[in-house]
């Protein structure tokens, strides 16, 4: 009572599968139709944002924003980068005189300016 299995399969009804893993017989031309078929939509990509995450959170960025109001935007940001090169010497000399590494030196000046974002400063 055993019964065999054409190469073809077509004496079989039609199915999701029929042939063997062994020999990929039956079906792979019909698969690859059906996948071929088969559309995913792609999510929308959200545009990296510029600027601060934190805009106007933090402990001083009410002081910050009062001051930007007051003196203006380009006098504020030549302010502001002179304070910047002031900290970022003031780094970069106790890292001479610890006697920390270049890498070192990088990884603590992205660690000032994560905490500036997060405190206000750069509101």
């Amino acid at each position: 009572m055993a019964t065999t299995l054409t190469a073809g399969c077509g004496s079989l009804p039609r199915s999701s599968f029929c042939g063997s893993w062994a020999t990929g017989e039956c079906g792979m031309a019909e698969l690859s139709r059906s996948v071929a078929s088969v559309r995913v939509a792609r999510p929308q990509r959200s545009w990296p944002r510029m600027g601060n995450v934190n805009e106007g959170k933090g402990l001083f960025a009410p002081a910050v924003v009062l001051v930007r109001n007051i003196v203006g935007r380009k006098r504020f940001n030549q302010l502001r980068g002179k304070a910047i090169a002031l900290h970022s010497q003031v780094i970069n000399e106790f890292c001479k005189t610890v006697g920390a590494d270049n890498k070192q030196r990088q990884g603590l000046i992205r660690l000032a300016k994560k905490n500036g974002e997060k405190l206000g400063f750069l509101a």
